[in-house]
């Protein structure tokens, strides 16, 4: 019997896809129309104990690196967008403790716990009056003795509510300027939430994500070591736009696979044609196979970096910062590109939410990409970077 020290990736591959097909996709419908968490894809991923891959091997983790990481998401997100980006987020929170917490024991502690039970971990970035900066804070951690206390008013609370775990951004002191932020980790026992939005939206539904006030208290242990500027520029920036890269992908992928399917059961249909929607199928999956090398070929060199003597500077460099942008704009575009093509290709059976070929939900998650983190905003940073970045 394989254990998490043994395992292969192909395995986990096979898992996850396995769970894509015969469970996401199957409850994706219902997910969908209820705006709730896909529970049955977390418990599958439980029971696999995938939720730990992103935790080191020396902590009972899998120790995937970001290009294995990807392709998960990818699979799952095949199955169910919204399952797939639960799973992409919670993986970003681990790689922010795994990567940056592991001076602590505290957080060591933590990991081996999450291996074994398989802990959900949700993200808590937004704050009303921050307006969607993610790199200010409003509220300020409070510590008395060895205590910390946080209040926290977030306008998202990523899948709060079926969390196990939180991990949440604050500024360092009531002083301290709204940048100079750290991570705070707070345990389901540790907070409450009182909910203060709903969540009826376009796409990514169940990902469930309404705002709360979020208070919470605990050892002054469970602070991330250093600064969130750090972790936030290593760590949750690349993992954010290379796993919401890749599941976007996992989503265009199943919109060109069922526009495939259509297509052919039209040959099958009249032998020796060739229908005219296959010259369509033909020209967008050209953009469908760029829109995967893009990722990939950025995930292969964040894993050559984070091996690397000096992958820390590089990291944090304005070249990498724009690679960053540039990914996270390119992939949200041809996401929403390749559905709308594959809609052209299915027509009215894609657009009837009865249909097999059905693309309604592919197309409002597809949406969601370039507003999760809006581009504009992404874009304005880029021109600014512009100025200054010389490209050796």
């Amino acid at each position: 019997m394989e254990t998490n020290s043994t395992r292969s990736f192909a395995s986990m591959l096979a898992q996850t896809q396995a769970i894509a097909r015969d469970v996401a996709a199957v409850h994706a419908p219902a997910v969908d129309r209820d705006a709730r968490f896909p529970a049955e894809s977390f418990a599958a991923l439980k029971k696999a104990k995938l939720l730990s891959t992103a935790v080191p091997k020396t902590l009972g983790g899998d120790g995937l690196g970001m290009m294995e990481l990807a392709q998960l998401c990818s699979a799952l997100a095949e199955g169910c967008g919204s399952s797939g980006m639960v799973l992409a987020m919670h993986h970003i929170q681990i790689a922010c403790m795994a990567r940056h917490g592991l001076a602590s024991e505290f957080f060591q502690d933590y990991l081996r716990e999450l291996v074994a039970h398989q802990h959900v971990v949700g993200s808590v970035t937004s704050e009303v009056g921050t307006f969607g900066d993610t790199r200010s804070s409003v509220c300020a951690i409070e510590v008395t003795g060895n205590r910390y206390s946080l209040v926290k008013d977030a306008t998202t609370v990523s899948y709060g509510a079926d969390s196990d775990a939180l991990l949440l951004t604050c500024r360092r002191a009531a002083d301290s300027p709204a940048s100079d932020q750290i991570l705070v980790l707070a345990k389901k026992s540790d907070y409450t939430l009182k909910q203060t939005t709903t969540w009826d939206t376009m796409g990514m539904r169940g990902t469930n994500s309404p705002g709360y006030l979020v208070t919470c208290s605990g050892s002054s242990e469970q602070v991330v070591p250093g600064s969130y500027a750090d972790s936030a520029a290593q760590t949750m920036v690349p993992y954010s736009h290379i796993l919401w890269s890749a599941l976007w992908y996992g989503i265009a992928s199943d919109a060109v696979g069922r526009a495939a399917a259509m297509v052919r059961g039209e040959a099958r249909k009249k032998p020796g044609t060739v229908p005219s929607t296959a010259v369509r199928l033909a020209e967008v999956s050209v953009e469908l196979q760029a829109m995967r090398h893009n990722w990939q070929a950025v995930a292969r060199e964040f894993d050559a970096l984070s091996s690397a003597a000096n992958g820390s500077e590089e990291l944090g460099s304005v070249g990498w910062a724009l690679k960053m942008n540039n990914l996270k704009m390119g992939c949200s575009d041809a996401a929403r590109s390749i559905v709308h093509k594959a809609l052209q290709i299915t027509g009215l059976l894609g657009y009837k939410n009865d249909s097999k070929f059905s693309l309604g939900r592919h197309y409002r998650d597809s949406l969601s990409a370039s507003l999760m983190i809006s581009n504009d905003r992404i874009a304005s940073k880029s021109a600014s970077l512009l100025l200054v970045f010389k490209d050796d």
